[in-house]
């Protein structure tokens, strides 16, 4: 399905942004992290990637011309596809989600000073639909650091995913506005990047903080850059200084231990793409040894003991959305048992010949998405004056990861076959466990599974992921006594409850959709007519 990039604003002064260079025409096949364009804004040239797969199907305006913030800037989709109708609806659509690359936002003014031409200011950005704050995971720069365009300044922890911070400048890093571990608010002042001779760094920080005392956490006061860098042999393209590379190229490199330097790029104009790590051959290096975990001493017996861990990001954020989803949609359950011997038969079978394994769950997810193309109230949201009803199927699976849990979606699952869902999960299942999902891997969700099964869960019920109505639990697959044609002999049994949001749906509407699946998953064949 074709999709729209709209001119993104990339900082808060933007209002347009002239096309300083496309990398992709029309008719071009186009990855995910290829770069589109090179946006020229009123600070720096930015890069714009592709964040899906397809084919361009149309150009907003030629390079050098100029579009405005949210204007139409590219269509990709399948070869071939009609877009005439998302041509006629450019305007309405939602800004396309890009790798992270952000600009500096710059504050507002105050009478003591020129704000305008303070692009030293580097502002906390909103990395996701739901942030209000990030935690500096780690900073990969410090105080009296030189920095150059392109170079990694931070990882942010948000509510969804660790992301990264680029620096759009050359220059010094003079001012760090937290130290690891602390959060700042969206917009609030992050970093002071300029030549330390020219910057009056507490007068900027008074500045942006409203003519506020705040402090410093690190501010260089003077410094002296006398090292040279050493000369170094470099495979990778560059330009004004900067090797030309994805952000999920330099990160890879950079967790694998690789010079980027030393990295022929396979992508357009020779940039390093993330297969080009992948595939980079070099020398082997010692294996580093595996962290042990530090043990927690056992309590004395007759002492009181307990051990506080700070609330993360992402806990915060799914303990906020739950508990409105619980005390605000009025919630029912419905239970039912589902003979799964034939799916039991059907998958051992199937698995012979996939060229990936399937698991129970993509059974359970592909029997949910045909179900809900029968039983559309159950694939839709409540929005307060009206009740959408959803013609397409997004269902979100979800993941447990170390600091809680994500819900990546598999898009359009009523049209893939369960050897593509069970890529997909996987894939997804991965990427959240190494934190490398992005936002566009999880919004849009109008359905979600939660199974417990594999660990030994019977049935359990779920919360409703908002904005979806309905929630389904699985639970494991058990062999239980039943009985069959009068006789009582051993049986698989999964049980599964829906949880409901009752503005949406009724009682007999939820029962209806079960009805549907536990058919599906009794006769699993069903599925693949």
């Amino acid at each position: 399905m074709a999709e729209k990039i709209l001119m993104p604003r990339l900082s808060d002064t933007m209002t347009e942004g002239v096309i300083a260079e496309w990398h992709k025409k029309v008719g071009d096949t186009v990855k995910k992290g290829d770069l589109l364009a090179e946006i020229e804004t009123d600070k720096a040239t930015m890069e714009l990637e592709s964040y899906k797969d397809g084919v361009v199907l149309y150009l907003g305006i030629d390079k050098g011309g100029k579009l405005q913030v949210d204007d139409l800037m590219v269509i990709v989709g399948a070869a071939g596809e009609d877009i005439s109708g998302l041509l006629g609806k450019a305007t309405t659509a939602a800004p396309a989600k890009t790798e992270t690359k952000v600009v500096a936002e710059i504050p507002k003014a105050t009478p003591s000073m020129d704000v305008s031409k303070m692009d030293e200011v580097v502002l906390m950005p909103r990395l996701s639909d739901t942030m209000t704050e990030g935690v500096i995971a780690g900073w990969a720069k410090n105080v009296g650091d030189t920095v150059k365009k392109g170079d990694l300044l931070a990882e942010i922890e948000t509510d969804k995913a660790t992301m990264e911070l680029e620096s759009y400048k050359n220059g010094t890093l003079l001012f760090q506005g937290a130290k690891k571990g602390e959060k700042i608010q969206v917009n609030d002042l992050l970093a002071i990047i300029g030549e330390a001779s020219k910057v009056d760094v507490n007068t900027i920080v008074a500045a942006v903080k409203n003519g506020g005392n705040a402090p410093a956490v690190q501010v260089a006061e003077t410094i002296e850059v006398a090292a040279t860098p050493a000369e170094t042999t470099s495979s990778a393209p560059v330009a004004n200084g900067r090797v030309i590379a994805s952000p999920l190229a330099k990160k890879l490199a950079a967790e694998k231990g690789i010079d980027i330097n030393a990295v022929a790029g396979s992508g357009d104009g020779g940039r390093i793409v993330k297969s080009d790590i992948d595939n980079f051959k070099t020398m082997a290096a010692p294996v580093a040894q595996t962290a042990v975990a530090p043990v927690v001493a056992a309590a004395s017996a007759g002492q009181v003991s307990f051990t506080d861990t700070k609330v993360s990001q992402m806990r915060k954020v799914i303990a906020k959305r739950l508990a409105e989803s619980k005390f605000t949609a009025p919630h029912f359950y419905l239970t039912m048992s589902i003979d799964m011997d034939n799916a039991v038969a059907s998958r051992a079978k199937i698995n012979e010949t996939s060229p990936v394994k399937i698991s129970f769950n993509d059974f359970v997810l592909k029997a949910c998405a045909i179900a809900l193309k029968q039983h559309p109230i159950i694939n839709s949201s409540w929005l307060n004056d009206t009740i959408r009803t959803n013609h397409h199927i997004n269902i979100g699976v979800a993941v447990a990861v170390e600091d809680g849990l994500l819900v990546p979606v598999v898009r359009f699952a009523d049209a893939k076959s369960l050897s593509q869902i069970a890529v997909e999960v996987k894939d997804y299942a991965k990427k959240a466990k190494d934190k490398k999902l992005q936002p566009s891997d999880w919004e849009g969700n109008t359905f979600t599974i939660s199974n417990l099964g594999m660990f030994g869960i019977d049935e359990f019920t779920a919360i409703i992921n908002p904005p979806d109505a309905c929630i389904l639990a699985v639970g494991g697959i058990s062999q239980v006594p039943v009985v069959k044609n009068g006789a009582i002999v051993p049986g698989n049994i999964m049980k599964v409850t829906l949880s409901c949001d009752h503005r949406v749906v009724d009682g007999a509407s939820g029962a209806a959709f079960l009805q549907t699946l536990k058919s599906l998953l009794e006769e699993p064949l069903r599925m693949l007519v």
